[in-house]
């Protein structure tokens, strides 16, 4: 019973606010241009479905390969950094000056670099750039917090710092990797949006173009509709992920 009502609850309140978004743009006869009703975004959802999910396929494949990217530059530098304190302290003031510095700042910059016949590189180094953060946080998080008796219990019986790595921090690591990895993959998500309106550029055809284009024609009704996509791609990609990391977690703990 618990369960449905946790189902149903968030489904009606969904329903509630739709009703009463409807009801205001009739009410007060609000143009269209400015706030369609949920009515109109339907419709140019179904008007458009066909390019609109050959944009968030773009997106989505853009994102998946930035997250696939930073996984792996990211894992690497955390399992190089964790052997020894001196390239901790190196290389986490660089991690952190990447993570806080606006990816709007360095995309004229990436954009150049990864030139200007190939935006969609730009875009994919972007969204890799927002997303390298978590997992590399994640990583060298968990690899430091394996038990401190087991620890000791690796220094009695000498083990290298390979072995310690292999058979002691990784596996203690786990949930923290899976953790950093779910939170990364929404926002490589959005480092893919962000990026492809910064880079201004139709190139890449994902989802932000085609809100740029509707913009520019001043149809609000597309560019919601658009939105409504993304949110129901991010959506299934953090279910998808959760079931996985709740599986792989049962799997991990029964070991």
């Amino acid at each position: 019973m618990k369960r449905l009502v946790s189902i149903a609850a968030p489904i009606l309140l969904i329903a509630i606010l739709l009703a009463g978004w409807e009801a205001s743009c009739r009410l007060f006869a609000i143009p269209t241009f400015i706030l369609p009703p949920p009515s109109a975004v339907a419709v140019a959802a179904k008007d458009n479905l066909g390019l609109l999910s050959g944009s968030a396929w773009n997106t989505l494949r853009i994102a998946i390969i930035a997250w696939i990217a930073a996984s792996l530059i990211a894992g690497s530098i955390a399992l190089a950094v964790s052997l020894h304190w001196v390239l901790e302290d190196a290389v986490r003031p660089l991690a952190v000056i990447l993570q806080v510095t606006p990816i709007v700042a360095i995309a004229p910059l990436v954009n150049i670099w990864a030139g200007l016949d190939h935006p969609e590189r730009g875009v994919v180094a972007l969204a890799t750039v927002v997303a390298f953060f978590p997992i590399f946080s994640g990583a060298l998080t968990g690899l430091k917090a394996a038990d401190p008796d087991l620890e000791r219990l690796f220094d009695l019986y000498g083990a290298s710092r390979v072995q310690r790595l292999i058979r002691l921090r990784l596996p203690s690591a786990v949930p923290f990797i899976l953790q950093g990895h779910k939170v990364a993959a929404g926002l490589a998500l959005v480092g893919a949006v962000v990026a492809e309106y910064v880079a201004g550029s139709g190139g890449a055809q994902g989802l932000a173009w085609r809100i740029l284009e509707a913009q520019h024609r001043l149809q609000t009704a597309k560019m919601l509709a658009a939105l409504l996509v993304l949110a129901a791609m991010a959506v299934v990609l953090y279910s998808g992920l959760q079931l996985a990391e709740q599986g792989i977690l049962r799997r991990w703990r029964g070991r």
